[in-house]
């Protein structure tokens, strides 16, 4: 019996990249995708530097110290289009932009959200990990606390961009002067918190995570290189 064929997933290994430069990079390419200039989809996989993201949910009480104390850190802090309310990116943590048009993939934003859950709770489950949704939260949980963070805007109202957060080996500390999420009462966790099995290194993170987000979107991973998408993210 003959497979059914899937569009591809265009996956982009970018390293370690601050987070205004990927923000421009997403907002370029989600209106490239949207306008029909870039004909296929991709997943952005990347480690930031440390900054707080504050999306259109948050509330200054949310920020347990103020800003300041953010910024005094040594992190950057931004308030972005994004759902949601603030979080935490950092080092040894595995960040998923995907660019997808879900008119094309028949999902509405609710139906991507779950999705993307389902990838991730997959993801951790194959590392040893429970993992779990908890309603009516939107993201991903375990015994200690919230795995990974969802938050999505769409562009042209057809295009996501933002994405997840997966904690493999952040420092959860970074996570204490903020009500993650806006949730009160509730931490985050890691997976090297839960005893996660074999590399959390954020590449190999972005290895293993690749392909459930491509199968939840009924989607098939290709690897792709980011000169491939040079004149779409140049900087110049």
């Amino acid at each position: 019996m003959a497979g059914i064929w899937r569009p591809p997933l265009r996956v982009v290994w970018c390293g370690t990249v601050p987070y205004q430069q990927a923000w421009d990079w997403q907002k370029r390419l989600a209106a490239a995708r949207a306008s029909g200039e870039i004909e296929e989809d991709l997943l952005l996989l990347l480690e930031h530097p440390p900054v707080y993201t504050m999306g259109r949910g948050g509330k200054p009480e949310h920020l347990l110290q103020g800003r300041s104390a953010l910024t005094e850190s040594g992190a950057d802090f931004f308030e972005v289009d994004r759902g949601g309310s603030v979080t935490y990116h950092g080092p040894g943590q595995l960040v998923g932009y995907p660019i997808v048009n879900l008119e094309q993939t028949g999902m509405d934003a609710i139906a991507y959200l779950r999705a993307l859950e389902d990838a991730l709770i997959d993801s951790c489950q194959l590392l040893g990990v429970d993992a779990w949704r908890d309603s009516p939260y939107t993201g991903v949980w375990a015994k200690p606390g919230k795995l990974a963070a969802i938050g999505v805007k769409l562009s042209g109202r057809k295009v996501t961009y933002h994405g997840f957060a997966l904690n493999g080996t952040v420092d959860l500390q970074a996570f204490d002067l903020i009500v993650p999420c806006g949730i009160e009462g509730r931490t985050a966790a890691s997976l090297q918190q839960c005893g996660a099995r074999g590399d959390l290194g954020t590449e190999a993170l972005g290895e293993l995570v690749a392909p459930f987000v491509a199968h939840a979107l009924g989607l098939r991973p290709e690897a792709a290189a980011l000169e491939d998408l040079q004149l779409q993210v140049s900087t110049g």
